[in-house]
Protein backbone atom coordinates (compact mmCIF):
# COMPACT_ATOMS: atom_id res chain seq x y z
CA UNK A 1 0.00 0.00 0.00
CA UNK A 2 3.13 2.18 1.03
CA UNK A 3 4.07 2.36 -2.97
CA UNK A 4 0.35 3.06 -3.95
CA UNK A 5 0.27 5.97 -1.53
CA UNK A 6 3.71 7.16 -3.32
CA UNK A 7 2.58 7.18 -6.38
CA UNK A 8 -0.89 8.76 -5.69
CA UNK A 9 1.30 11.72 -3.80
CA UNK A 10 2.91 12.75 -6.74
CA UNK A 11 -0.41 12.71 -8.46
CA UNK A 12 -1.68 15.06 -6.20
CA UNK A 13 1.86 16.73 -6.73
CA UNK A 14 2.06 16.86 -10.57
CA UNK A 15 -1.72 17.89 -10.80
CA UNK A 16 -1.90 20.85 -8.22
CA UNK A 17 -4.36 19.43 -6.11
CA UNK A 18 -6.38 16.37 -3.89
CA UNK A 19 -9.10 16.36 -6.22
CA UNK A 20 -7.16 16.53 -9.76
CA UNK A 21 -5.14 14.28 -8.71
CA UNK A 22 -8.33 11.58 -7.05
CA UNK A 23 -10.27 12.19 -10.49
CA UNK A 24 -7.15 11.35 -12.54
CA UNK A 25 -7.20 7.51 -10.52
CA UNK A 26 -10.73 7.40 -10.29
CA UNK A 27 -10.83 8.39 -6.57
CA UNK A 28 -13.39 10.25 -4.03
CA UNK A 29 -11.70 13.45 -2.40
CA UNK A 30 -12.26 11.57 0.62
CA UNK A 31 -10.21 8.90 0.04
CA UNK A 32 -7.60 10.74 -0.99
CA UNK A 33 -7.19 12.95 1.90
CA UNK A 34 -7.26 9.84 3.98
CA UNK A 35 -4.22 8.12 1.90
CA UNK A 36 -2.91 11.46 2.08
CA UNK A 37 -3.24 11.19 5.90
CA UNK A 38 -1.92 7.60 5.94
CA UNK A 39 1.14 8.49 4.40
CA UNK A 40 2.16 11.35 6.77
CA UNK A 41 1.48 9.59 9.40
CA UNK A 42 3.93 6.61 8.15
CA UNK A 43 6.64 9.23 8.11
CA UNK A 44 5.60 11.59 10.87
CA UNK A 45 5.40 14.72 9.13
CA UNK A 46 3.44 16.88 7.47
CA UNK A 47 4.36 16.68 3.38
CA UNK A 48 1.52 19.47 2.30
CA UNK A 49 0.51 22.80 3.14
CA UNK A 50 -3.25 23.17 1.66
CA UNK A 51 -5.23 26.04 1.55
CA UNK A 52 -8.72 26.19 -0.45
CA UNK A 53 -7.11 27.54 -3.61
CA UNK A 54 -3.61 25.93 -3.82
CA UNK A 55 -1.16 23.23 -2.46
CA UNK A 56 2.70 23.44 -1.59
CA UNK A 57 5.22 21.23 -0.54
CA UNK A 58 6.31 21.52 2.93
CA UNK A 59 10.50 20.18 3.09
CA UNK A 60 9.89 17.22 4.24
CA UNK A 61 7.48 17.12 1.10
CA UNK A 62 10.15 17.87 -1.51
CA UNK A 63 12.19 15.50 0.31
CA UNK A 64 9.82 12.62 -0.35
CA UNK A 65 9.37 13.54 -4.05
CA UNK A 66 12.97 12.83 -4.77
CA UNK A 67 12.62 9.80 -2.85
CA UNK A 68 8.93 8.70 -3.85
CA UNK A 69 10.59 9.06 -7.79
CA UNK A 70 13.43 7.02 -7.01
CA UNK A 71 11.41 4.13 -5.22
CA UNK A 72 9.22 4.20 -7.81
CA UNK A 73 11.62 3.84 -10.59
CA UNK A 74 13.65 1.39 -9.08
CA UNK A 75 10.37 -1.14 -8.71
CA UNK A 76 9.01 -0.12 -11.67
CA UNK A 77 12.67 -1.20 -13.76
CA UNK A 78 12.72 -4.48 -11.33
CA UNK A 79 9.08 -5.29 -12.25
CA UNK A 80 9.88 -4.37 -16.16
CA UNK A 81 13.12 -6.65 -15.55
CA UNK A 82 11.23 -9.88 -14.16
CA UNK A 83 7.98 -9.89 -16.55
CA UNK A 84 9.45 -8.51 -19.77
CA UNK A 85 12.83 -9.79 -19.18
CA UNK A 86 16.32 -7.51 -19.61
CA UNK A 87 16.47 -7.27 -23.28
CA UNK A 88 12.98 -5.25 -23.38
CA UNK A 89 12.78 -1.21 -22.29
CA UNK A 90 8.73 -0.10 -21.71
CA UNK A 91 7.10 2.44 -20.11
CA UNK A 92 6.69 6.29 -20.23
CA UNK A 93 9.26 9.02 -20.24
CA UNK A 94 8.08 12.45 -19.36
CA UNK A 95 10.21 15.02 -20.74
CA UNK A 96 10.66 18.66 -22.02
CA UNK A 97 12.20 20.48 -24.44
CA UNK A 98 12.25 24.20 -26.10
CA UNK A 99 9.58 24.63 -28.61
CA UNK A 100 11.64 25.19 -31.74
CA UNK A 101 14.12 22.36 -31.14
CA UNK A 102 11.72 19.70 -29.88
CA UNK A 103 9.51 19.91 -32.95
CA UNK A 104 12.77 19.95 -35.75
CA UNK A 105 15.26 18.22 -34.03
CA UNK A 106 13.80 15.90 -30.22
CA UNK A 107 10.87 14.64 -31.95
CA UNK A 108 12.10 12.73 -35.27
CA UNK A 109 14.66 11.62 -33.19
CA UNK A 110 12.19 10.30 -30.55
CA UNK A 111 10.27 8.40 -33.39
CA UNK A 112 13.12 7.09 -34.15
CA UNK A 113 13.47 5.80 -30.67
CA UNK A 114 9.79 4.33 -30.30
CA UNK A 115 10.19 2.41 -33.42
CA UNK A 116 13.26 0.67 -32.04
CA UNK A 117 11.41 0.41 -28.41
CA UNK A 118 7.61 -0.25 -29.35
CA UNK A 119 6.77 -0.77 -25.62
CA UNK A 120 7.92 2.78 -25.00
CA UNK A 121 5.29 6.09 -24.44
CA UNK A 122 6.49 9.58 -24.56
CA UNK A 123 4.48 12.20 -22.93
CA UNK A 124 6.41 15.09 -24.48
CA UNK A 125 6.18 18.92 -23.28
CA UNK A 126 7.02 21.47 -25.64
CA UNK A 127 7.98 25.12 -23.99
CA UNK A 128 10.30 27.78 -23.84
CA UNK A 129 9.96 28.67 -20.14
CA UNK A 130 11.32 27.24 -17.21
CA UNK A 131 9.97 24.03 -16.11
CA UNK A 132 10.00 22.28 -12.69
CA UNK A 133 10.94 18.82 -13.49
CA UNK A 134 10.36 17.95 -9.74
CA UNK A 135 7.16 19.83 -9.14
CA UNK A 136 5.86 18.10 -12.97
CA UNK A 137 7.27 14.58 -12.95
CA UNK A 138 9.27 14.91 -15.33
CA UNK A 139 12.11 12.58 -16.40
CA UNK A 140 14.43 14.65 -18.32
CA UNK A 141 14.71 17.85 -20.04
CA UNK A 142 16.34 19.31 -22.89
CA UNK A 143 17.95 22.56 -21.98
CA UNK A 144 20.18 25.39 -23.25
CA UNK A 145 22.51 26.83 -21.12
CA UNK A 146 24.61 25.70 -18.33
CA UNK A 147 23.61 24.10 -15.41
CA UNK A 148 23.11 26.61 -12.24
CA UNK A 149 20.37 24.22 -10.07
CA UNK A 150 22.33 21.75 -7.86
CA UNK A 151 19.47 19.96 -7.36
CA UNK A 152 19.76 19.15 -11.10
CA UNK A 153 22.23 16.83 -13.28
CA UNK A 154 22.87 17.51 -16.71
CA UNK A 155 24.83 15.31 -19.70
CA UNK A 156 26.18 17.28 -22.54
CA UNK A 157 24.37 16.99 -26.27
CA UNK A 158 26.82 19.62 -27.67
CA UNK A 159 27.21 23.34 -27.92
CA UNK A 160 24.49 26.21 -29.12
CA UNK A 161 25.42 29.41 -30.62
CA UNK A 162 22.59 32.30 -30.62
CA UNK A 163 22.72 34.84 -33.65
CA UNK A 164 20.99 37.63 -34.78
CA UNK A 165 19.08 36.73 -38.37
CA UNK A 166 16.19 38.12 -40.29
CA UNK A 167 14.58 37.71 -43.57
CA UNK A 168 15.85 38.97 -47.17
CA UNK A 169 12.87 40.74 -47.64
CA UNK A 170 12.89 42.71 -44.51
CA UNK A 171 16.47 43.86 -44.95
CA UNK A 172 15.50 44.75 -48.82
CA UNK A 173 12.83 47.47 -46.87
CA UNK A 174 14.46 48.20 -43.58
CA UNK A 175 18.57 47.91 -44.32
CA UNK A 176 21.04 45.96 -42.70
CA UNK A 177 22.56 46.60 -39.21
CA UNK A 178 26.44 46.85 -39.49
CA UNK A 179 26.61 46.63 -35.33
CA UNK A 180 24.48 45.82 -32.81
CA UNK A 181 23.91 49.41 -31.43
CA UNK A 182 22.22 50.06 -34.60
CA UNK A 183 19.36 47.20 -33.37
CA UNK A 184 17.54 49.80 -31.71
CA UNK A 185 16.56 51.13 -35.13
CA UNK A 186 14.98 48.14 -36.17
CA UNK A 187 11.74 45.59 -34.86
CA UNK A 188 13.32 43.38 -33.25
CA UNK A 189 11.56 40.26 -32.05
CA UNK A 190 11.22 39.46 -28.42
CA UNK A 191 10.80 36.22 -26.61
CA UNK A 192 9.00 36.26 -23.27
CA UNK A 193 10.24 33.62 -20.76
CA UNK A 194 7.70 33.44 -17.83
CA UNK A 195 7.69 36.93 -16.75
CA UNK A 196 10.82 37.93 -18.40
CA UNK A 197 11.16 39.77 -21.94
CA UNK A 198 14.53 38.57 -23.68
CA UNK A 199 15.27 42.45 -24.81
CA UNK A 200 18.53 42.53 -23.15
CA UNK A 201 21.04 40.78 -26.25
CA UNK A 202 24.56 39.83 -25.72
CA UNK A 203 27.45 40.62 -28.18
CA UNK A 204 31.04 40.73 -28.11
CA UNK A 205 32.81 44.30 -28.91
CA UNK A 206 35.97 45.99 -28.39
CA UNK A 207 36.69 42.03 -26.43
CA UNK A 208 33.72 42.85 -23.88
CA UNK A 209 30.90 40.77 -23.10
CA UNK A 210 27.81 43.64 -23.82
CA UNK A 211 24.16 43.96 -24.04
CA UNK A 212 22.38 46.08 -26.29
CA UNK A 213 18.74 46.59 -25.36
CA UNK A 214 16.05 46.10 -27.99
CA UNK A 215 12.05 46.94 -28.77
CA UNK A 216 9.52 45.68 -31.74
CA UNK A 217 6.31 45.16 -32.14
CA UNK A 218 5.50 41.60 -31.54
CA UNK A 219 6.83 39.75 -28.12
CA UNK A 220 5.65 35.53 -28.04
CA UNK A 221 6.68 33.02 -25.61
CA UNK A 222 6.63 30.37 -28.01
CA UNK A 223 10.05 30.21 -30.22
CA UNK A 224 8.60 28.73 -33.08
CA UNK A 225 6.50 31.74 -33.94
CA UNK A 226 9.26 34.07 -32.86
CA UNK A 227 11.37 32.36 -36.37
CA UNK A 228 7.73 32.22 -38.36
CA UNK A 229 7.54 36.17 -37.84
CA UNK A 230 10.91 36.16 -38.89
CA UNK A 231 10.57 34.33 -41.83
CA UNK A 232 7.18 35.92 -42.93
CA UNK A 233 10.00 39.66 -42.83
CA UNK A 234 8.50 41.47 -39.55
CA UNK A 235 11.62 41.87 -37.95
CA UNK A 236 15.34 40.81 -36.88
CA UNK A 237 15.60 37.88 -34.06
CA UNK A 238 18.04 36.32 -31.77
CA UNK A 239 17.48 32.62 -32.24
CA UNK A 240 19.60 29.53 -31.54
CA UNK A 241 21.49 28.20 -34.52
CA UNK A 242 19.82 24.89 -34.51
CA UNK A 243 16.47 26.51 -34.71
CA UNK A 244 17.04 28.51 -37.84
CA UNK A 245 20.04 26.30 -39.46
CA UNK A 246 18.07 24.97 -42.16
CA UNK A 247 16.80 28.39 -42.88
CA UNK A 248 20.61 29.73 -42.77
CA UNK A 249 21.29 26.81 -45.67
CA UNK A 250 18.47 27.60 -47.47
CA UNK A 251 18.60 31.87 -47.66
CA UNK A 252 15.32 31.95 -46.28
CA UNK A 253 17.40 33.84 -43.08
CA UNK A 254 20.38 35.80 -43.05
CA UNK A 255 22.78 35.91 -39.95
CA UNK A 256 23.53 39.59 -38.85
CA UNK A 257 26.32 40.81 -36.79
CA UNK A 258 28.39 37.59 -37.38
CA UNK A 259 31.53 39.52 -35.87
CA UNK A 260 29.68 40.18 -32.20
CA UNK A 261 28.08 36.66 -32.15
CA UNK A 262 28.78 35.75 -28.25
CA UNK A 263 30.87 32.17 -27.82
CA UNK A 264 28.53 29.21 -27.97
CA UNK A 265 26.83 27.84 -24.44
CA UNK A 266 25.72 24.20 -23.81
CA UNK A 267 22.87 22.16 -24.96
CA UNK A 268 22.25 19.86 -22.00
CA UNK A 269 19.81 16.67 -21.04
CA UNK A 270 18.68 17.65 -17.30
CA UNK A 271 17.34 15.63 -15.03
CA UNK A 272 16.94 15.55 -11.27
CA UNK A 273 19.45 14.49 -9.01
CA UNK A 274 20.00 11.74 -6.81
CA UNK A 275 17.73 9.48 -8.80
CA UNK A 276 17.99 6.21 -9.98
CA UNK A 277 16.80 6.66 -13.65
CA UNK A 278 14.54 4.01 -15.07
CA UNK A 279 16.05 2.52 -18.06
CA UNK A 280 14.09 2.89 -20.59
CA UNK A 281 15.32 7.01 -20.09
CA UNK A 282 18.75 6.03 -19.52
CA UNK A 283 18.34 4.59 -23.16
CA UNK A 284 16.85 7.43 -24.55
CA UNK A 285 19.48 9.74 -23.15
CA UNK A 286 22.43 7.60 -24.89
CA UNK A 287 19.96 7.32 -27.93
CA UNK A 288 20.34 11.13 -28.15
CA UNK A 289 24.14 11.58 -27.27
CA UNK A 290 24.41 9.29 -30.09
CA UNK A 291 21.97 10.32 -32.97
CA UNK A 292 21.94 14.11 -32.09
CA UNK A 293 23.29 16.05 -35.49
CA UNK A 294 26.38 18.31 -33.64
Amino acid sequence: MLIENLKLFLRIVEKGGLAAAGREVGLSPATVTDRLAALEAHYGARLLTRTTRSISLTDEGRELVTGARRILAETEETEARIRLGVEKISGTIHLSAPSDLGRNQIVPLLDRFMTMNPEVAIDLSLSDSYVDLVGRGLDLAIRYGELSDSTMKASRLGENRRLVCAAPAYLELNGTPLHPVELAHHNCLVMRFGSNTDQDWSFVIDGEKRTCRVRGNRIADDGDLIRQWCLNGHGVAFKSEWDIRDDLETGRLVELLEDFTPEPSALQMVYPAGTVQPRRVRALMEFLSKKFVR
